[in-house]
């Protein structure tokens, strides 16, 4: 089997990762070209372009590095063009990949995508591009199902690889310890993103957040996973001379979480994670002001963030914009600490108990029955 694939970022590299170790299992002669990130150049990609490269936020943003941007896509267009994959599949990363695999498609090549982009929360008019450029959606979420299934698009729900990911952490107490973190005092996780303008954005809220929490609780103790070495420089400049206890860690997003009390976040998929481990949050996100203005715009849901999302309400407060303030977070944070247990979690496990288990197997499944009838 050959697969060709682009992953935009590190949650699409998690889930690529965790599909074509599945297929390599099932296809020993599986083969792979595109581009991605760190784990699924372990599985055997030898990626084209290094995968931040494509990691950009924002509506204004990207068009600062659009001639690269393009470049990066004609090159991944022509390599897949010529090695002629069984299925070329995007993951994530709509606005790059849904253009990719309708050029691939025009060409009689199969395309899947794998997690579907938010027609549910803005740009609902997109389920006609997605149509002329995949032959199958494969969904995370139930609910996405019945959205495709009104336009006509091909679509299966695959259920979520993190039920299965997140079981094998250890507990609290063993996450503490691994991470050298306190076992008695209270601890507060803080993931301010990926990206460097998300980190850039973020951080220069959630320091002066940090400092009115440990006003109020001194012994409160932070735990800030950084996503690389760069993101991680940006985190210690940001607190420098700054009297918090904080300890940053390499990655181990989901250890730090398990670790925590309680969660501060940007919007995306650590929600769902933290929501699944069943960590009271709150969810803030800011960004320039002109991508802000549009995408508020676009919206056509109430919430950003998925466990509100999937419970339809605001379980978890969603502090956006200039709403998210030092004051208003940790006013939010404060909350969340002392009656989240009482008032997100039995939220939390009602939904988790809604998302399907076993991602890799039904995604591979669908990969190869669509491949299948793409040979007939």
């Amino acid at each position: 089997m050959k697969l060709g694939l682009l992953a935009g970022e590190a949650s699409g590299d998690i889930l690529g990762a965790s599909l074509v170790s599945e297929l390599h299992q099932r296809h020993p002669d599986l083969s792979l070209s595109g581009i991605g990130g760190p784990l699924l150049i372990e599985q055997g990609l030898a990626s084209l372009y290094p995968m931040d490269r494509l990691a950009v936020m924002g509506l204004v943003e990207p068009l600062k590095r659009l001639p690269e941007l393009l470049r990066i896509r004609a090159d991944l267009f022509q390599q897949q063009s010529e090695w002629r994959p069984d299925c070329f599949m995007g993951i994530d990363s709509p606005d790059f990949n849904l253009t990719l695999e309708r050029r691939l498609r025009q060409q009689g090549q199969t395309c899947a995508h794998l997690v579907s982009p938010s027609v549910w929360a803005w740009r609902p008019n997109r389920i006609k591009a997605i149509a002329q450029s995949v032959d199958l959606m494969l969904c995370l979420l139930p609910f996405e199902l019945d959205i495709y299934q009104r336009a006509g698009v091909p679509a299966v729900c695959v259920g979520h690889p993190l039920l299965e990911e997140l079981a094998n952490l250890p507990d609290k107490n063993a996450a503490r310890a691994q991470l050298g973190l306190p076992s008695t005092t209270s601890v507060l996780a803080v993931l301010p993103g990926s990206r460097a303008g998300e980190v850039a954005t973020l951080m220069d809220v959630f320091v002066p957040t940090l400092e009115r929490l440990t006003a109020e609780q001194p012994e409160l103790t932070f735990v800030i996973p950084a996503a690389n070495g760069d993101r991680r420089s940006q985190i210690e400049k940001a607190l420098e001379n700054k009297r918090l206890q904080v300890t940053i860690v390499d990655g181990q997003g989901r250890l730090a979480m398990q670790a925590a009390d309680a969660v501060l976040l940007a919007s995306g998929t650590a929600t769902l994670e933290a929501m699944l481990l069943r960590r009271p949050m709150v969810i803030a996100y800011r960004m320039a002001w002109l991508s802000w203005q549009i995408l508020s715009r676009m919206a056509t849901t109430r919430f950003v963030g998925l466990p509100n999302i999937l419970a339809g309400r605001e379980v978890v407060p969603e502090l956006l914009q200039d709403a998210a303030t030092p004051e208003a977070l940790a006013d939010a944070l404060i909350e969340a600490m002392t009656r989240g247990e009482d008032i997100q979690v039995p939220a939390f496990d009602s939904i988790a108990a809604s998302i399907g288990s076993g991602f890799a197997g039904r995604c591979a499944d669908a990969l190869e029955h669509l491949i299948q009838k793409g040979h007939q």
